[in-house]
């Protein structure tokens, strides 16, 4: 029982790569896929991605409940989240996704990356870093804003009606939510920069 949470962590890296190869494929295969085969791939990505999402609040929950935290489970979970958004975003970007999705998606991407450098140097200067509660809202908003933008560019896939009036204010809701999740990850990106700067000019 207590491999559980780390058995989900890592279910949640396989996820997150096929989610990733999955949109990829659909869209750098498709003049050699047929349009049935394309849309599966699409869906398949999409449940990937949703059953990778609800894990990473699992996984989490679980190790807590058994008692079963580990060093290894605290090392992969936040690399787990990174990888599952990352590779939400770029199998995103490969549909051809336009600028609505590709600024919000470069901040975020950009706030991750610096985070973790900052972190790696914190580290090796003993200074710790502890999530905020802002950080933990941050990776759940921006997991439901990046199943809101698959779902809006895998619409066809699931052969939703087509009609404006009902996929419009879906994409304006979507890309709202993205927007609002990349602005969170920035502000969670400063916080982090003046916990870092303090403590280190302590140091």
């Amino acid at each position: 029982m207590s491999r559980i949470p780390n058995i989900l962590t890592g279910m949640r890296l396989a996820l997150a790569l096929f989610t990733f190869f999955g949109l990829a494929g659909a869209a750098l295969l498709s003049e050699q896929l047929t349009p049935a085969t394309q849309f599966a791939l699409e869906r398949w990505a999409f449940w990937a991605f949703a059953i990778a999402a609800v894990s990473d609040f699992f996984d989490g929950w679980l190790a807590r409940r058994l008692h079963a935290e580990t060093l290894w489970g605290a090392i992969l979970d936040p690399i787990a989240d990174k990888v599952l958004i990352c590779g939400a975003i770029l199998g995103l970007l490969s549909l051809g996704s336009n600028a609505p999705v590709a600024i919000p998606a470069a901040l975020i991407l950009f706030r991750e990356f610096t985070v973790s450098a900052l972190r790696e140097i914190a580290a090796s200067k003993g200074v710790s870093l502890p999530v905020t509660l802002l950080a933990k809202w941050k990776t759940t908003l921006q997991l439901v804003a990046l199943g809101a933008e698959l779902l809006v560019a895998c619409w066809a896939a699931f052969s939703l009606p087509g009609d404006p009036a009902v996929l419009g204010p879906a994409t304006i809701a979507a890309h709202s939510l993205l927007w609002l999740a990349a602005v969170i990850t920035l502000i969670t990106g400063a916080q982090y920069w003046e916990q870092a700067r303090h403590a280190l000019s302590r140091d």
